[in-house]
């Protein structure tokens, strides 16, 4: 049986970008993330193997970056099974039923997410862990003892508390394995735009919207949607908004529909943390946000076609 990777430059950027986080979980909850992280891997390159192993296509170095982002969204102590299983849940039916790589019309990784979210409810919500603020943290172990501790964003509609900023900042806060540390996910966010592995105008349009309704609604009074600047830090949007929402085959391609759909990313996010069950909402919204993305596309290119007749 002979293995192959297909070589993508972009995804190889993506992959330079997460090691921080990758190196941070495993200090924030031991060597165990590292465990879940190759274990999650092997799975979905298996999957991916199985569709391509009798073509000429090879597995494409994406199906790895799928791997890390899923496992960095995931609970410190996930059971091995309950990640094995939505990982080869997103990668079958968010990616290779469509086709494989390039065809994908929603992030495999969130869709993933999404189906053990909703069939292991009690895993994906209740099994949160405060991070080490040893000096060596958690390295010198395997995994840590479960630590009850809400997330703050579910810690703010429980109480209306908001945790000190430099906590939020640096990553000491329970919540997912790599969502935490706002600091490192701004570094990799800025090394992909920089290199334009990320698409800026997803990026400043969802975080444009995000503070704009979030601000207008704090305004007015709800008292269920935290300070902007609180909600930036908080809930994986950061994360979600550099290095999920932009990913180039489940968004659009044209510059204004980005922007267009970002925009409805950021704002569905605020409705769903305000309004809905879910305190996060970042993973619905940009799953909301790839459902219109070919129409946004469409009308992008509808409304220039008018234009070009009209100025022709």
């Amino acid at each position: 049986m002979k293995i192959q990777f297909m070589k993508q430059k972009m995804m190889r950027k993506v992959i330079y970008a997460l090691i921080p986080l990758i190196l941070a979980g495993i200090y924030f909850y031991g060597w165990r993330t590292l465990a879940l992280l190759l274990s999650v891997t092997v799975a979905a390159c298996l999957v991916e193997w199985i569709f391509v192993r009798k073509s000429t296509k090879k597995i494409t170095e994406a199906v790895i970056v799928t791997s890390i982002l899923y496992t960095l969204t995931l609970p410190p102590k996930v059971p091995f099974y309950v990640a094995l299983i939505g990982i080869i849940f997103g990668v079958l039916f968010g990616k290779m039923v469509f086709g494989g790589f390039g065809k994908n019309p929603f992030n495999p990784a969130l869709v993933g997410r999404a189906f053990i979210y909703v069939n292991f409810p009690r895993v994906m919500t209740m099994q949160w862990i405060k991070p080490s603020t040893d000096f060596l943290g958690n390295l010198t172990k395997y995994s840590v003892d479960v630590v009850s501790q809400s997330t703050p964003l579910l810690d703010f509609r429980a109480t209306g508390d908001m945790l000190h900023f430099k906590d939020i900042f640096l990553g000491n806060i329970a919540g997912s394995i790599g969502e935490t540390s706002a600091v490192l996910i701004l570094l990799g966010g800025i090394y992909l735009l920089y290199t334009k592995t990320a698409a800026k105008e997803t990026v400043f349009g969802l975080l444009g919207m995000f503070v704009v309704t979030s601000g207008i609604m704090c305004f007015m009074g709800v008292k269920q949607i935290p300070n902007p600047i609180y909600g930036l830090l908080t809930g994986g949007l950061l994360f979600g908004a550099f290095f999920m929402a932009t990913d180039p085959i489940s968004s659009p391609k044209t510059k204004e529909g980005r922007y267009v759909y970002g925009a409805i990313i950021g704002f569905v996010t605020v409705v769903i943390r305000g309004f809905a069950l879910f305190a996060g909402g970042m993973m619905f919204a940009i799953l909301i946000g790839n459902t219109f993305a070919p129409l946004i596309d469409e009308i992008v290119k509808m409304i220039k076609g008018r234009e070009r007749r009209q100025n022709g």
